[in-house]
């Protein structure tokens, strides 16, 4: 399947007299010996170490003679590998393409050759490390190797196999170190993914049989691409966690989570996580009273930096677009400049320049399961590491849990569920009754399970910009009218700030983006004249409660509410029946809930812009007309919000406003400026 890379010449075979390009003086040796045992001392007891030290006392101080190779590393560190000799391998002819390593390393691959090795006719993967770092890096993951070994089956399965190392002298006096490890495969997960037919190709050499299915919990076969997928995508993100996992559990952090790392091995059908250079640990002083606080702190940092490089690892298999290095900047920037990862979604449609997920297989995936997919990746790749998901709880996320497994979702993933489908519903724009009905009872279901009810919850979620996505109030449009002006409402957003950071004021600003049609040709030519309409006011952030009326029993009654009455025999029989049954936080139906109370105040910005050009100034009737036809399509609530009353929902992601006429407006933050 391979091979990129001709071998050297047999002369050349004979590596280990090459010198190399970073070597190591006796004096560098000797400082480096000290670095390390100082090291060792706070850890000597919990794993072995590799140390390196100066030349035999015999040797004088000035001498310059050469350090032998073994005079690198202590025997009683090593007795868990083998050291070999050049001789032990027959070279081949071909490198793989996977097994590309950085500059300072040399790739060879080779056959052991001698009959008295355990690993004899074992094809392995020599990489000669030529450089001070890259030395360090092979070194460390002998290291490694001594910690893992305790549990040898989760080794041999999730990890790239150390078996050993070849450590000389070159002709020229420095020093050779070549780690000897196991080779699992041509291709790299990158090199795999990048393939035409990886779909196929992967699930020939996975071989989706019953252990497969009781992995990952789907005994389907075949099916649609985007069921397929899913379920490679699965297998392949279910035994990367188990690997991390595996490393976290020993107190070992990867640090180099990358495609271009992990590869899969065609004997055992896993995942390798690599050979572990790099790999860092959680208490590097100790587990002592005085650091045990900071080594706590180090312990979710690195957990959660190897969580999102997974995050990202899902993000490229997924979403096959972000293997373009143009568009994966633009989602790592994205992340960078500190956005929320909820809002990943609308971010991804339109950095993908499309309205919905249909036609897209990545955005299918992560749509399916009442979004279950961007709910797993907005937990990888969380803004603050302490936010992250871990391991074990990433592989009971029902987005890796497949249909053959009963997994009880938590209310936040009830929450965003709910979410999820009501903005899908909204996207297809086909508003029948049925789909009316739907959204609102999705909507009535949010409010039930609002999590920040508190007005100081809303004070930090609430500022930012939300655009209008639905409201279940009166809908018009312009098929069966026939208006002086023919209006296209384009996006319509409410941005929210604060005034003071010690009060509760907030101002609202609702801003219409929209089109005045001038054409004969309206439904099929949308090009016109553009304008916006600002209408600013300033809020008071209060709390309220939503009654919740009997009949007409409580019309009358001396409580007041601020916001919605609603009328409860309506509404329970829907809410308390069926599935939902068991996530409301409640058995019997409340009389009320507590919503953030909105008190507009007094002073009211209207601002109108009318981009018409020079022929335009002074035209005050087609303005007057395109402003009543605004207001007649736009919900009331967001030209005069003083009728906006009370907050009844509002997280990460979505924000639910009540009018006084009782209709909900339904919003979704936006990341981004239109």
């Amino acid at each position: 399947m391979a091979a990129v890379l001709r071998a050297p010449s047999l002369a050349e075979r004979r590596f280990e007299a090459v010198g190399f390009g970073g070597s190591l003086s006796p004096a560098r040796m000797i400082r480096r010996g000290q670095l390390r045992s100082r090291s060792d001392r706070s850890s000597r007891g919990r794993m072995g170490t590799v140390r390196c030290f100066s030349s035999s006392s015999s040797s004088s101080a000035g001498s310059s003679g050469a350090v032998s190779p073994m005079e690198f590393l202590e025997e009683e560190d090593l007795g868990h590998v083998i050291r070999f000799e050049m001789s032990d391998f027959k070279m081949l002819d071909r490198v793989s393409a996977g097994l590309g390593g950085r500059g300072d390393e040399v790739v060879f691959e080779a056959v052991v050759d001698d009959e008295t090795s355990p690993l004899y006719n074992t094809r392995v993967v020599l990489r000669r490390l030529t450089s001070t770092q890259a030395q360090r890096r092979g070194k460390r993951a002998i290291e490694v190797l001594k910690k893992l070994v305790r549990r040898r089956l989760m080794y041999h399965s999730y990890s790239m196999q150390v078996h050993g190392y070849v450590s000389s002298q070159t002709s020229s006096g420095d020093a050779s170190f070549t780690l000897v490890h196991g080779y699992h495969g041509s291709f790299s997960l990158r090199h795999w993914l990048n393939q035409s037919d990886w779909l196929p190709t992967l699930e020939a050499t996975l071989a989706l049989d019953e252990e497969s299915v009781r992995r990952v919990g789907d005994d389907t076969v075949g099916g649609p691409t985007v069921s397929r997928k899913l379920r490679i995508i699965r297998v392949l993100m279910r035994d990367l966690l188990i690997g991390v996992n595996y490393l976290h559990s020993h107190g070992l952090a990867h640090t180099e989570l990358r495609l271009e790392n992990v590869h899969i091995s065609p004997v055992d059908r896993h995942i390798k996580v690599g050979i572990l250079g790099n790999a860092a640990d959680f208490y590097e002083d100790g587990q002592n009273n005085t650091t045990l606080d900071n080594n706590m702190d180090r312990r979710r940092m690195m957990i959660g930096f190897d969580m999102r490089c997974l995050g990202f690892m899902m993000a490229k298999m997924v979403l096959r677009e972000l293997m373009d290095p143009l568009i994966f900047s633009k989602f790592k920037t994205f992340l960078v400049k500190g956005h929320d990862p909820s809002c990943l979604r609308e971010f991804m449609l339109q950095t993908l320049n499309r309205s919905s997920s249909s036609g897209n297989v990545g955005l299918q995936m992560l749509d399916r399961n009442w979004g279950a997919g961007w709910n797993l990746l907005s937990s990888l790749l969380a803004t603050k590491p302490s936010k992250r998901m871990s391991c074990l709880d990433a592989l009971r996320h029902p987005f890796l849990c497949g249909p053959r497994w009963r997994i009880t979702p938590s209310m936040d993933i009830i929450r965003w569920g709910l979410g999820s489908t009501a903005v899908r519903i909204i996207e297809e724009y086909i508003y029948s009754r049925p789909q009316r009905n739907r959204i609102s009872y999705f909507i009535e279901l949010m409010e039930m399970l609002n999590p920040n009810s508190k007005p100081k919850n809303w004070f930090e979620l609430l500022p930012g910009k939300w655009r209008l996505i639905y409201c279940t109030g009166r809908h018009v449009g312009l098929t069966l009218r026939q208006p002086p002006a023919r209006v296209l409402i384009g996006n319509v957003s409410l941005t929210v700030s604060k005034l003071s950071k010690q009060s509760r004021d907030l101002s609202f600003t609702s801003s219409v983006d929209f089109t005045v049609m001038t054409g004969q040709d309206w439904p099929h030519d949308k090009t016109g004249v553009d304008g916006q309409l600002q209408v600013n006011s300033p809020f008071k952030l209060m709390s309220g409660k939503r009654l919740y009326l009997k009949g007409e029993k409580n019309t009358t009654s001396g409580r007041f509410s601020f916001g919605e009455s609603t009328d409860m025999d309506s509404l329970a029989p829907k809410l308390l029946a069926g599935r939902w049954r068991k996530a409301l936080p409640f058995k019997e139906f409340p009389s009320s809930l507590r919503v953030a109370k909105l008190a507009s105040g007094e002073n009211v910005d209207i601002t109108m812009t009318f981009d018409d050009g020079e022929k335009g100034r002074g035209n005050v009737v087609q303005a007057r007309d395109a402003l009543r036809e605004v207001r007649i399509q736009l919900p009331p609530e967001m030209f005069d919000l003083s009728r906006i009353v009370c907050g009844t929902f509002v997280d990460a992601r979505h924000l639910v406003l009540r009018g006084v006429n009782g209709s909900a407006l339904l919003f979704a933050r936006s990341c981004l400026d239109q």
